[in-house]
């Protein structure tokens, strides 16, 4: 048995789960928030135990890593911290470089360092991230899972934006996608739950905050909804998704704004958030809408839709499909939104929602939501990104 830190470093967060290997067994959860900031936190939940939170100083990553492992040491949670026999770090951007997870070498972590630029905000925490565990443990190994690695598989056609070929051989101006990790990971699921029918054409939707849809076809990627950000796709909590790029140089003209100032609010400001006028939460705005505010309806009925259009776009693509699966927070929580984004489908793809299964497959529940009628499956699947990242850990590092 091993112990296998899976971490997602932010700007000033630190997430992890301590895993139990190869069971496969989650020990515990936290994180480290406002990193760096008077008013920081840390806290830390044992699976079956109540958890603990508490307000302390925490200058930056490295002291938020110490006191993890401090945390994990002292609540008896591991009795030496040589029991933990790496650590996997999720990495957003692995650009062109790489098509699965790599054990981390200084040539791995510089080849990161240089697709800053593509994930400014993600990428540069990531390696803070791992530089603080280097340091803390440094006689334990690390692994890069990247986010972008499984959409690598798709074709030139499908990658490439149309415009000047310079663009990409310079700069490597293309479709990179995110969630990977996530989208590879439920259909390996589906393919476990549902083993005796055959999935070769599978549409994953992974709905949250930040939301993508990918198409599958025989295990591998073939599209993706984000392109070289995260900000493309679909609409999200607070991003655009996919807008006319004339709107940005008309907007400089007519607010005076600087293009800077307007891609922050294309990320941060948008979406639900800036339909509704009331939250990037869609818990609020689906309040909202079914008391009948007349923008939080507009914002639901928006963010359906273009859910909807990836999902007929991906069928054609595909050829078909064998399942359609919701899972992140909005996915796998929100049967009003699953109804929204269905009800848009279902008259051309013929598929149709078990009502009282839809309303009950919530909170972490697994299980297909479709009704018998429907001429497709639809699933609800919870996704598992850390464990992903610990299995990839476990596999690169031989870890028994």
């Amino acid at each position: 048995m091993s112990k296998i830190i899976a971490v997602n470093a932010g700007s000033s967060t630190l997430k992890f789960k301590l895993f139990e290997m190869p069971e496969e067994r989650l020990i515990c959860s936290g994180m480290a928030e406002n990193i760096g900031l008077d008013n920081a936190s840390f806290k830390i939940e044992v699976v079956g135990k109540d958890s603990s939170e508490f307000m302390c100083q925490i200058k930056d990553h490295a002291i938020a890593v110490s006191l993890l492992l401090e945390s994990l040491t002292e609540s008896g949670i591991i009795k030496d911290l040589n029991e933990i026999k790496g650590v996997g770090h999720r990495v957003v951007q692995g650009g062109q470089y790489f098509s699965h997870s790599e054990i981390v070498t200084k040539d791995v972590e510089d080849k990161v360092e240089s697709l800053i630029p593509l994930a400014p905000l993600h990428n540069a925490a990531h390696l803070i991230g791992y530089r603080a565990f280097k340091k803390v443990l440094p006689d334990v190994k690390n692994v890069f899972v990247f986010d972008t690695a499984f959409h690598q598989t798709m074709e030139a056609e499908d990658y490439l934006y149309a415009c000047k070929y310079e663009y990409y051989e310079k700069y490597h101006v293309r479709k990179y996608g995110a969630h990977g990790t996530s989208h590879q990971y439920l259909f390996s699921e589906a393919k476990r739950l549902f083993a005796n029918n055959p999935l070769k054409k599978v549409i994953t939707c992974h709905i949250g905050s930040g939301a993508s849809l990918c198409a599958i076809k025989d295990g591998k990627c073939v599209a993706t909804s984000m392109g070289l950000t995260p900000l493309a796709g679909v609409m999200m909590g607070t991003r655009t998704g996919d807008i006319d790029p004339s709107v940005m140089p008309y907007l400089i003209k007519q607010t005076g704004k600087d293009a800077e100032t307007l891609y922050q609010e294309f990320n941060k400001e948008s979406g639900l958030r800036g339909i509704s006028g009331i939250s990037s939460d869609t818990r609020p705005v689906e309040k909202a809408a079914l008391e009948g505010n007349p923008r939080a309806i507009l914002a639901t009925k928006m963010y359906a839709r273009r859910v909807a259009d990836y999902i007929g776009q991906y069928f054609i693509r595909l050829g078909g499909c064998d399942l359609i699966i919701f899972s992140a927070g909005v996915g796998e929580n929100s049967p009003f939104f699953r109804k929204l984004i269905v009800d848009d489908i279902k008259e051309a793809l013929n598929v149709e929602l078990n009502d009282e299964l839809n309303n009950i497959t919530v909170k972490g529940k697994y299980g297909l939501i479709s009704s018998i009628n429907s001429a497709y499956p639809i699933a609800v699947i919870p996704t598992n990104e850390e464990l992903m990242i610990v299995r990839d850990t476990v596999r690169l590092l031989n870890i028994k």
